[in-house]
């Protein structure tokens, strides 16, 4: 049969599709589940689909910038930390969103880092630019 290692593709990408479904769908149970222990039925189910928009809006916003063809490679290296903060969310959003969820767990475990962070934000480089 001539297009038997198409079919086989097709199937294979249909699983691991139905697959991710199936992960995600459980996530936001955990999730939903795991707020109702802190706030009540409503707020959960809000904070579930908010946070199921704004990922949403994260792979959006990756595919859209993909399907313009947009190169990073030609741009200056970013200045400042806050720069460089936009060019990564900007550049790789999922990479950018675990790294911000860990800077916030870390920041409920210590608040006192939360004030050198903002600092560090809002100080410029000192740094001559080449």
């Amino acid at each position: 049969m001539p297009g038997k290692g198409l079919v086989d593709k097709l199937v294979a990408a249909a699983i691991a599709a139905a697959c991710a479904f199936v992960a995600i769908v459980a996530l936001g149970a955990t999730l939903f589940y795991l707020l109702l222990m802190v706030v009540p039925a409503a707020a959960a189910a809000a904070i579930t689909a908010a946070l199921a928009a704004i990922g949403a809006l994260i792979v959006a916003m990756l595919f859209l910038s993909k399907a313009h063809g947009e190169d990073s490679e030609d741009e200056e290296e970013p200045a400042g930390l806050g720069e460089r903060a936009f060019v990564l969310f900007r550049n790789r959003p999922v990479l950018a969103t675990v790294a911000a969820l860990a800077g916030g767990w870390i920041f409920l475990r210590n608040p006192a880092l939360a004030s050198m962070v903002a600092a560090a934000f809002t100080e410029s480089s000192r740094a001559r630019r080449r």
